[in-house]
This record gives structure tokens, C-alpha cells and sequence, in this order.
């Protein structure tokens, strides 16, 4: 590796950012006649989730979007948390899911997360999301790693040719082969 590490923050990228999806909220609803719409589904009392769902609300309402909360004790059935992602892909209030993991530990998370319609999938998480990633055709895409390539190219530039070491993960994707 040559030059020297630089730490990267977030915080004003992220506020100029929110401004200009915020900025840009008028133009849809004019064009759809109402505002986007982000469903957000939790799955049992996780702390750390909670705080993270509640601050999804919190920024969605701030932009001007609607938000929708959903939350199923973590006894529901793998059933019931398939038929409440089956309603909110027929929604058409709603324009993105976002189902908070990790699911409580009976749950089969791939195949609740295959359960969203890829058009609606804010993680980027669905077998035709990843698929639609790998092949380079637009669709939606997992939030930290686009994340940490926007505020890359803001402060690089061009990111053609260069390496990039991002410590930390948002989700462990996929299980250990065997397991």
C-alpha cells in the first residue's frame, strides 16, 4: 500500500445528502400523486434494532416521506412474518421494505428476505437484488457498501484504479458452506 490511511466522516456528507433526497420528494409526489413510502419491519424486541428502526422513522418523516412501522413479537411464525412482506410488496403506498436483521433465531432470514419484492428492497438483499448487482443492472443495492462508496467518491473523486479497505460489515449475507 503507498500514501497514508485517511479516516473518512460521515456526518455532513450524510446531512447533504438527506437534504437533497428531501429536496427531491416534491418531484414525486407530484408525479405519483403522494409521497414515498418506506415500510420498516422488526421482528422481536432487539435493542440495538429498535433504536436503529426508530431512527429509519425519524429520518424518512424528516424528508418528507411516510413511514411505516411494523412490529411482530419475537414469537411470530415464519408464516407471519412472509404474509406481512407479501402485504407490503402489494402496497402501493409503499415503494421500500426494509425487514430489520437478525431475525429471532427460528426464523429462516434468507427466505424471509426472498419473500420482498426486489423493486421494493432498500437492502439490496434479495437473491434477484444481488443478482441484478452482480450483473451491473440498476436496482437497488445494499445501503452501507453504497454508503461507503459515496462518501469515497466525494472526497476522492474518481475511484477508477484505486483500493479502498472498509473495516466493519452491516450483515453477515449467506451462511459458512457445511452449516
Amino acid at each position: 500500500m503507498t500514501g497514508a490511511g485517511h479516516v473518512i466522516g460521515g456526518k455532513t456528507f450524510a446531512a447533504g445528502l438527506r437534504a437533497r433526497i428531501a429536496g427531491a420528494v416534491p418531484a414525486f409526489e407530484g408525479a405519483a400523486g403522494r409521497a414515498p413510502g418506506l415500510a420498516v419491519v422488526l421482528v422481536g424486541d432487539d435493542p440495538a434494532s429498535a433504536v436503529y428502526v426508530g431512527s429509519k422513522g425519524k429520518a424518512t418523516v424528516a424528508a418528507g416521506m411516510e413511514s411505516f412501522e411494523h412490529r411482530l413479537p419475537a414469537t411470530a411464525s415464519q408464516a407471519e412474518v412472509e404474509a406481512l412482506l407479501r402485504q407490503l410488496n402489494s402496497d402501493d403506498a409503499v415503494d421500500g421494505i426494509l425487514l430489520q436483521l437478525p431475525l429471532p433465531g427460528h426464523l429462516d432470514e434468507q427466505a424471509a428476505v426472498a419473500t420482498i419484492d426486489p423493486d421494493k428492497d432498500v437492502d439490496g438483499l434479495t437473491p434477484v437484488s444481488a443478482g441484478r448487482l452482480a450483473l451491473g443492472i440498476a436496482g437497488m443495492v445494499p445501503c452501507t457498501p453504497y454508503g461507503c462508496l459515496l462518501l469515497l467518491q466525494d472526497r476522492l473523486g474518481d475511484l477508477s484504479g484505486k483500493d479502498a479497505i472498509v473495516v466493519g460489515r452491516s450483515i453477515l449475507v449467506g451462511k459458512p458452506m457445511g452449516q
